[in-house]
């Protein structure tokens, strides 16, 4: 159903079952997927590509013009998945010449305010809490959880099943499984509950533990230390994980663990 006092540009090509509220616009150059809603006075810029049966609040602005001086008017892109919640007053915007797209995956529960910057990666089953700030070209893994008003440095990785607390200024990278505390950056334990709800075994939440204790509690510096777990750990697709992340990191990684009394 799209409703009259919807504005919807003829070459805009629509899906079966697709919803579309009053006073939402949706320019040309866009494609959406079938069962989509778009809420009251969303916006669906052109170069914006929907996946199925998402859903789009008041007021968000999907493919937006990047917030990017060096932008010159390219054409890019922004990919969306499917069965994605983004609500209200989301602002995402579309690629740059730098990649020419911004991903989202699928499954994601973006909140109220988030915004995400040009050229970005998101994966899917993340959850991203009100007023969190993606710069440009972030890459973030599957099944990360960002507290609110977290900020994310440009280019920054944050590896898969990782939580970053909120209020945390996130510059530097982050790998897979872990927390991050938002007062120090440092590493504050492996997101043990995460894990667990999403299957993962005893035995591998373990080997995890172990890995994560090498790397940012023995005081190995980060490359010493990625030789010691492939030596000590089991070897798994999560442990080759953690060590390939840290090998690659090109911002460098979240500091190792330390005790709130020593700080003081």
């Amino acid at each position: 159903m799209i409703s009259k006092l919807a504005y919807v540009h003829p070459e805009a090509r629509l899906g079966a079952d697709v919803t579309v509220e009053p006073f939402a616009c949706i320019a040309a150059d866009v494609v959406i997927g079938d069962g989509c809603w778009i809420g009251p006075g969303a916006v669906i810029h052109d170069g914006a590509r929907l996946g199925r049966c998402c859903k789009v609040h008041t007021a968000a602005s999907v493919s937006c013009l990047p917030q990017d001086l060096k932008f010159a008017g390219e054409k890019t892109v922004c990919e969306i998945g499917d069965h994605n919640d983004i609500r209200e007053y989301v602002t995402i915007s579309r690629g740059t010449a730098s990649t020419g797209t911004t991903r989202i995956g699928s499954h994601n529960l973006l909140m109220a305010y988030t915004h995400i910057g040009h050229d970005c990666v998101v994966g899917s089953h993340c959850v991203i809490a009100n007023r969190v700030s993606l710069a440009g070209e972030v890459h973030v893994g599957d099944w990360v959880v960002i507290g609110g008003h977290a900020a994310i440095h440009q280019w920054t990785h944050i590896g898969e099943h990782s939580m970053i607390q909120g209020g945390a200024l996130l510059g530097q990278d982050l790998p897979p499984f872990v927390i991050v505390r938002n007062d120090t950056l440092r590493f504050a334990g492996i997101n043990k509950i995460g894990l667990s709800r999403r299957g993962f075994t005893q035995e591998r939440i373990a080997e995890i533990h172990d890995a994560c204790r090498i790397l940012f509690q023995s005081g190995l510096n980060y490359m010493a230390a990625c030789d010691e777990v492939e030596r000590i750990v089991p070897q798994s697709d999560e442990r080759d994980s953690l060590v390939r992340f840290i090998r690659t990191s090109k911002r460098g990684v979240i500091k190792p663990y330390e005790t709130r009394s020593r700080e003081e």
